[in-house]
């Protein structure tokens, strides 16, 4: 029988979660952060928030699971 330690799995989720968040982030923290020409900085300022967001909405989900399958139902 395999039990799973409910904890440990939201932590993992929650680590999937902000690893996905980052990689999500990526292509506009360039923009913004090396200030490329012909890329709009307001733009992806919004494109980052519509990433904070979704994932904010995930977090939430994660933290009132019940289950497991609720856990990985909140998952990307």
């Amino acid at each position: 029988m395999i039990v799973i330690n409910f904890n440990k799995a939201k932590v993992i989720a929650h680590e999937n979660r902000r690893q996905a968040r980052a990689d999500e982030f990526k292509p506009y923290d360039d923009v913004i952060m090396k200030q490329i020409p012909g890329n709009s900085a307001v733009e992806a300022e919004a494109f980052r928030q519509a990433i904070r967001n979704k994932y904010a909405v995930m977090q939430t989900q994660i933290e009132s699971a019940d289950t497991v399958d609720a856990i990985k139902a909140a998952m990307p």
